[in-house]
């Protein structure tokens, strides 16, 4: 229902490129200049401009015509989707943008069972770390975001998932004897730390503010990014790591790790759907209802 000659020029206007835009059009490049002038005829104006190299950019006019093109693709697929919610159909497509544990370790069994429920729906799940999953949210590259992390962004809006515990681990084998530290004495551990912009490394942070202790305090051996990297690197060393207690189930339950109490510090922290303000996609929604109720299971 989309108009079509509009379709074609918010695809141009994404890649900046006619080559690109034609191949994932199913038309071809002719085809593409000819809705791009159509267009330029019924606005009296020049929307895109060319110039040596094959390279386009947008005018002050395209830019203003992509950003409504934006909200009216936007427009078109809630009133696809929701006719096709009358029949109780529900199809479409769903970008789905989780930071790395949730991505790893907490959201692909509820993929699963929402495939079972709703077949037509694809879902397109993106990983990435907190902050790059805000940014993703923000330039429409994904419809939905799911981070953990310290409540950040002014643009987006935050809605709590379910809770987490952050644990500080080293390796089975490794020759630490204690079970259980004082909070300043992760000032002496080797540590492992995610990368900036991590919503785990905020939440740490944050932790350690009312004990006193900087990050810049701690024993850095090195950030990685990922924990899966992490994990690898600690059981081949004696190196410590705060990682979440999701991602680490399989290593407590065949003892190649272990977990060391820090007194008085516990770090709790909630996973959250993050949306830009308004009002989010059907899909979107169903996916949040549906996500909710199966982790109430």
């Amino acid at each position: 229902m989309f108009d079509f000659r509009l379709q074609v020029f918010h695809t141009v206007a994404k890649r900046l490129n006619f080559t690109k835009a034609s191949a994932e059009l199913y038309i071809s490049q002719p085809a593409v200049t000819k809705h791009i002038k159509e267009l330029e005829e019924q606005f009296k104006t020049t929307l895109i401009e060319r110039s040596g190299n094959k390279k386009i950019s947008l005018t002050p006019a395209g830019e203003m015509l992509l950003a409504y093109a934006d909200r009216l693709a936007a427009v078109y697929n809630e009133l696809d989707f929701d006719m096709n919610l009358l029949i109780k159909k529900h199809s479409g497509t769903l970008r789905i943008g989780g930071s790395n544990t949730v991505a790893q370790y907490v959201i692909p069994p509820v993929l699963a069972r929402f495939h079972e429920k709703f077949r037509d729906v694809q879902v397109n799940l993106v990983p990435g770390n907190t902050e790059q999953v805000e940014l993703a949210l923000l330039n429409k590259e994904i419809d939905l975001g799911i981070v953990e992390g310290i409540l950040r962004n002014p643009q987006l809006s935050y809605q709590e998932f379910l809770s987490d515990e952050l644990v500080l681990i080293c390796s089975a084998s490794n020759t630490f004897k204690k079970d259980s530290i004082k909070p300043e004495e992760l000032k002496d551990l080797p540590l492992l730390l995610r990368e900036p912009g991590s919503g785990t490394l905020d939440v740490i942070a944050h932790a350690l503010k009312p004990f006193n202790i900087k990050l810049s305090d701690l024993n850095i051996e090195m950030q990685l990014g990922g924990t899966e990297s992490i994990k690898s690197y600690l059981l081949h060393s004696k190196c410590f790591a705060f990682v979440s207690v999701q991602s680490i189930l399989k290593e407590l339950k065949y003892n190649e790790c272990r977990i060391i109490d820090i007194k008085d510090l516990t770090i709790e922290r909630p996973f959250y759907f993050i949306l830009p303000h308004g009002q989010p996609s059907s899909l979107a929604e169903i996916f949040m209802r549906f996500a909710k109720s199966y982790k109430s299971l």
